[in-house]
């Protein structure tokens, strides 16, 4: 699968001079569905979210949100070498007694 590249959404304006998007441009940026989003928000997953101003809109930080992609490349064993269990020293198993 090629890798895709990231963009700043188009969507809404000004969303290229600014360090914060919202729930949806941020889902466009990741390529994923803001209900997505939304459900990894509830379950304390997925990239780290804010709530900013009165409404208590929920943000993302587009330096958040690239560091988190960073950090999911890293433990992906696929992207990862150092986790690629194939790549881990073979370990002998220990040999059954048997009894006599």
């Amino acid at each position: 699968m090629p890798a895709r590249s990231l963009r700043v959404p188009a969507a809404s304006p000004g969303a290229l001079h600014t360090a914060f998007l919202t729930v949806k441009d941020a889902a466009e940026y990741l390529g994923l569905s803001p209900h997505t989003l939304y459900v990894w928000r509830h379950r304390r997953q997925g990239p780290p979210s804010f709530r900013m101003g009165p409404r208590g809109r929920v943000m993302y930080r587009l330096e958040a949100l690239d560091a988190w992609v960073r950090e999911q490349e890293q433990a992906d064993s696929r992207s990862n070498e150092a986790l690629n269990p194939l790549n881990a020293p073979r370990q002998e198993r220990p040999t059954r007694l048997t009894s006599a």
